[in-house]
């Protein structure tokens, strides 16, 4: 990899590869119901970006309230839908843009700065989400932001770092394409 670096094959897919975990994450984050729970036992809180359930006790019912009846529910579960939402059509760009024999590094670009803007929506529903949920909800015991939330500053934390290298990328079009001659620090006796 380090001397053919992306012409190389095999080694071309390896930030398409790393945007479908972002996009894998981003499922999970969506679809969990880790992202408060209570930390002690009994544990009588569990909520995901879309619902809050809570129960009377350690073997009671649960009982679910949607959070889309909230305006900053549906706020920051469609801020984070639109990053996520971003996120599936930059994974889609950028397999068409390397599975081209010739890399278009403009194209690659775009995909970075689309990355940026996915992060960014992403990080406003991060953030939306626990600031107006513990001012807004009842929250008895001690509870803690969970692993599906973790998936999700996961996902932004990925669009972020891709972002860079997608933009950075092209700055080293010629050595990437192998039109540099090589450059030894020694020098012959």
């Amino acid at each position: 990899m380090v001397k053919y670096g992306l012409d190389y094959t095999r080694c071309r897919w390896i930030l398409p590869l790393l945007l479908g975990i972002g996009v894998i994450f981003g499922i999970i984050a969506l679809a969990g119901r880790g992202w408060l729970e209570s930390q002690t036992l009994p544990y009588v809180h569990q909520a995901s970006l879309w619902e809050s359930c809570r129960r009377p006790d350690q073997g009671g019912e649960w009982t679910c309230e949607s959070l889309m009846g909230y305006a900053w529910g549906r706020a920051a579960a469609a801020t984070y839908l639109v990053g996520f939402l971003l996120l599936v059509i930059c994974f889609a760009l950028a397999i068409i843009a390397f599975a081209i024999d010739t890399l278009r590094f403009n194209f690659i670009r775009g995909i970075g700065g689309l990355l940026f803007v996915a992060a960014v929506f992403s990080i406003m529903g991060l953030v939306i989400y626990p600031v107006k949920f513990s001012s807004e909800i009842e929250m008895t015991r001690v509870n803690m932001f969970s692993w599906a939330y973790g998936f999700g500053w996961t996902t932004a934390i990925m669009e972020i770092c891709l972002g860079f290298f997608f933009c950075c990328l092209p700055n080293y079009e010629d050595q990437i394409l192998g039109n540099v001659k090589p450059t030894y620090f020694y020098s012959s006796p």
